[in-house]
């Protein structure tokens, strides 16, 4: 990517939330699935989205987009969809991580110009 994205530091902002949310939201039993998912993706995210603030690339915006999709489809791969908080918190920040990501990715103009080039007859 050629330039700093704001939504790159909403997903880091996001993935902190994540980190603090089994706390918060009082889903914090000990080695339960929903706290494990939060505390790995939530940092996985932080540190995915810090570097693409750093070094700004279309392949952060792809891994943070997967771990977006990690993250709403966690409560039924790891399950925990019976539990109505920790599966709306992680579809919901899931769901924005990925909207961000992809939107970040859009905007590149690296990613533009390849996406230009395929389109085009030769």
């Amino acid at each position: 990517m050629t330039s700093r994205r704001w939504q790159d530091a909403f997903n880091a902002v996001l993935g902190l939330w994540m980190l603090a949310s089994p706390t918060i939201l009082q889903f914090a039993a000990a080695g339960s699935p929903a706290m494990r998912a939060a505390g790995i993706l939530g940092l996985a995210i932080v540190v995915f989205a810090g570097i693409a603030i750093y070094m700004p690339k279309a392949w952060e915006e792809a891994l943070n987009i997967l771990l977006g999709v990690c993250l709403i489809a966690s409560p039924w791969v790891l399950g925990y969809a019976d539990q109505g908080m920790p599966t709306r918190n992680a579809v919901i920040v899931g769901l924005l991580v990925t909207g961000l990501a992809v939107w970040a990715m859009v905007k590149d103009t690296a990613v533009q110009r390849w996406w230009h080039d395929r389109r085009l007859p030769h």
